[in-house]
């Protein structure tokens, strides 16, 4: 998945894995939940638009951004503050949350989001996904405990497995998929490789124009960055991942994690 957003690095090469700083909304306010807990959240700010410029502004690639309330309820009750992202920043915004309609995704694109995430619908009704990635450009949640995918929020088991599902999807015009190790979010301890690898492994087989795997949980330190950017599982890397508490809690800034990765030489996909 090529990505024309990436700025170039020092040396003149594109940075291999593209950065997702995170804005998890819940109540209009900046939280984050541990490993996916609704009842574990940590508040980190009341002005989320504020946040996203921060994040453009040093540098950020993309912004992810996740509707909690609406993940929960299907309820799109933060989609003003997420139209407000799109609005105040200069990059690319990825968002989901409650995606579960055509009407929904279209709504986002509507807000100003670039790309569209589709979790518990994806999973519930697979059609949905092809229906919406003929009109927009869409991403699939896998967010998972090991293989065992998870749906509503994370809260309840679906019972599918991450790999099956990833490869069912691969020529369903997917951009990309973001996988999420339910276990380590939140948690700073590192990201899941096992479980990316799976995932890079199962879509080796389609070749170049598979979507990419952006990585989600557990990011703590930029050696985990690094790490994550020298993945590779026969030929196919890693596109992306996404960052969170790390940031928030100044592990590191964005600008270390940026330098971080842009010593290592090569595109994304």
């Amino acid at each position: 998945m090529n990505d024309p957003t990436a700025a170039p690095t020092s040396a003149g090469a594109t940075p291999r894995l593209h950065l997702y700083p995170a804005i998890d909304l819940r109540g209009g306010r900046c939280v984050r939940l541990y490993q996916g807990d609704y009842d574990r959240e940590t508040h980190y700010g009341d002005d989320p638009v504020s946040q996203a410029r921060a994040f453009a502004e040093a540098g950020a690639p993309w912004i992810h951004v996740v509707d909690l309330d609406a993940a929960r309820s299907g309820e799109a009750t933060n989609r003003d503050v997420v139209a407000a992202i799109c609005a105040a920043v200069d990059v690319p915004v990825q968002s989901g949350g409650g995606v579960r309609s055509v009407a929904a995704a279209a709504s986002l694109a509507d807000a100003g989001v670039a790309r569209v995430v589709i979790g518990t619908a994806a999973l519930e009704q697979p059609d949905l996904v092809a229906a919406i990635a003929a009109r927009q450009s869409v991403a699939v949640g896998l967010d998972a405990r090991g293989a065992d995918l998870a749906a509503h929020g994370w809260e309840v088991s679906s019972g599918l497995d991450l790999t099956t599902v990833a490869r069912g999807f691969a020529d369903a015009g997917v951009e990309a998929f973001v996988v999420t190790e339910i276990a380590r979010d939140g948690t700073l301890e590192g990201p899941s490789i096992p479980q990316l690898a799976s995932v890079l492994a199962a879509l080796a087989s389609f070749g170049p124009g598979a979507p990419g795997v952006i990585a989600s949980g557990g990011v703590g330190t930029v050696e985990h960055l690094r790490q994550l950017a020298a993945l590779e599982v026969d030929g196919t890397a890693l596109a992306g991942a996404i960052m969170g508490r790390a940031l928030y809690e100044g592990a590191f800034t964005l600008t270390e994690a940026l330098g971080a990765i842009g010593a290592v030489e090569g595109g994304p996909r």
